[in-house]
């Protein structure tokens, strides 16, 4: 099985960088709730262990692994709201949560390496777009792993606030028990309006 590691780290490191931040969001596909993004700064010399793509970690393996990253490294967490993925469409929005993430890091890096093959316009800084980065890079999986865990968490307190929607394990995805709870219970402020089912739901008839 193919593993994320320190190459692109190391490359960029050898160009002169010094701050190297892996950058991932997670949520572009929900019907419901915000999209949220990480940016991590590995310390090369104390990585933590068991690091890997979050999607090919189980949850109490990627908690785990949260919790160390969380030691470990340089951590910051952004978020673009439902609001914001209405008016300027999911992918500026994801685009927007990733440069909060990387404006609020404690210590400035000089080289992004960012999951996905765009370079949110937002960022200046020297980066590079690394096309399923959290398999590749273990700063992006850092990014990934915190960034699923945060937004997971959050849908998960939806949830208790808005029952029958199944968001604390679907997470807010257009899941058919999902889809079935938009028809019977209705669209509640979470929903992503500018999202088809949602608007359809809103505007039937």
């Amino acid at each position: 099985m193919e593993m994320p590691d320190y190459s692109l780290e190391q490359g960029a490191l050898a160009q002169g960088a010094t701050r190297v931040a892996g950058v991932d969001e997670v949520g572009r596909g929900p019907l419901a709730g915000p999209v949220t993004a990480a940016a991590v700064v590995l310390d090369p010399d104390s990585i933590p262990e068991g690091l890997n793509d979050s999607k090919k970690l189980s949850a109490k393996r990627r908690e785990a692994v949260f919790v160390e990253i969380m030691k470990k490294a340089e951590v910051s967490i952004a978020h673009a709201s439902v609001e914001e993925i209405d008016e300027i469409n999911i992918l500026r929005a994801s685009h927007l949560a990733m440069e909060r993430a990387v404006a609020g890091l404690p210590h400035a890096p000089d080289y992004l390496l960012i999951d996905g093959n765009m370079i949110p316009r937002g960022l200046t800084l020297r980066s590079q777009a690394v096309v399923k980065g959290d398999a590749q890079s273990l700063s992006i999986a850092a990014a990934s792993i915190v960034a699923k865990i945060t937004r997971d968490r959050i849908m998960w307190d939806l949830a208790q606030q808005f029952p029958g929607y199944g968001w604390e394990t679907n997470a807010g995805y257009p899941s058919k028990s999902h889809k079935a709870a938009l028809q019977n219970l209705g669209v509640t402020p979470h929903h992503r309006r500018s999202f088809r089912p949602v608007h359809n739901i809103l505007y039937q008839g």
